[in-house]
């Protein structure tokens, strides 16, 4: 069974989890178990955009769509990965190849040998990729 595409973790379940943690806080006990579990939940929003800020800190220092190896790429991705992940993976911004804020999104990632790699994100998770390499025929390679 599939859930419905505005049923996700980040928008239903995990506000819902933190109402639940502060009450199971608040019933245990009372207003310091409160500030707490409100101490907890605020640090960990803290670690997370911490987080993401050095992902973009890394990526903001290199070329954008520029990746060491577009095989080891193609190799290390998988179903479901979050741009997020994808962009500290290859320390760097994807080049747009879709408009902006269109549906799916899709970024391409090249290394100096010319191969490349196209994802296509759908809702920030990595729905589909594929290796671009660069023709190797005799007659590319003649003068």
């Amino acid at each position: 069974m599939q859930l419905p595409s505005f049923f996700s973790f980040q928008k239903v379940l995990a506000p819902l989890v933190a109402v639940g943690l502060i009450a199971l806080a608040y019933r245990s006990y009372g207003w310091p178990g409160v500030a707490g579990a409100v101490g907890a939940l605020v640090m960990w929003m803290l670690l997370h955009f911490t987080r993401m800020l050095q992902v973009m800190q890394r990526a903001a220092k290199r070329p954008k769509g520029y990746v060491d190896s577009a095989v080891m790429l193609n190799a290390k991705l998988r179903k479901g990965m979050t741009l997020l992940h994808v962009v500290a993976m290859t320390r760097a911004l994807g080049e747009p190849l879709s408009a902006l804020g269109v549906q799916p999104e899709i970024f391409r990632w090249t290394d100096g040998s010319a191969s490349s790699v196209e994802c296509e994100f759908g809702g920030g998770r990595l729905k589909n990729w594929r290796l671009v390499r660069p023709s190797t025929d005799a007659a590319d390679a003649a003068p």
